[in-house]
């Protein structure tokens, strides 16, 4: 049987419902700007840590929304805390505070709890 040069690909589709938002519901109660994000990437781009590492902040927020917490619980550690992103957030979106949070939540909820 001939293959025609292409195959057919995992479905890449996301089961939001199986994820867990404990992470960010935690973080949205404590700091209300988390919620106005809307991914633009400023914080991203200024980011001195992003631009020596993968570290993306973006990328991070993102996942968290989404519930796939195992790559933000990795990353969130590299954030140098250093408010470059507070300053250029066209949201006023408190990224600092997040990140903060985002490392109490992960104390709080350990990765076989979540």
């Amino acid at each position: 049987m001939d293959r025609f040069g292409f195959s057919i690909s995992k479905g890449r589709q996301i089961d939001y419902d199986a994820n867990s938002r404990h992470i960010a519901e935690f973080i949205s109660e404590r700091e209300p700007s988390f919620r106005v994000c809307i991914e633009c990437g400023c914080c991203s781009a200024t980011c001195t840590t992003g631009n020596f590492t993968s570290f993306s902040l973006r990328e991070l927020q993102i996942l968290m929304k989404r519930g796939e917490n195992e790559k933000v619980r990795e990353n969130i550690k590299k954030c140098m805390l250093c408010g470059k992103c507070t300053l250029v957030c066209p949201r006023g979106v408190n990224t600092r505070n997040v990140v903060t949070l985002a490392r109490q939540a992960f104390q709080k909820f350990p990765a076989n709890a979540v």
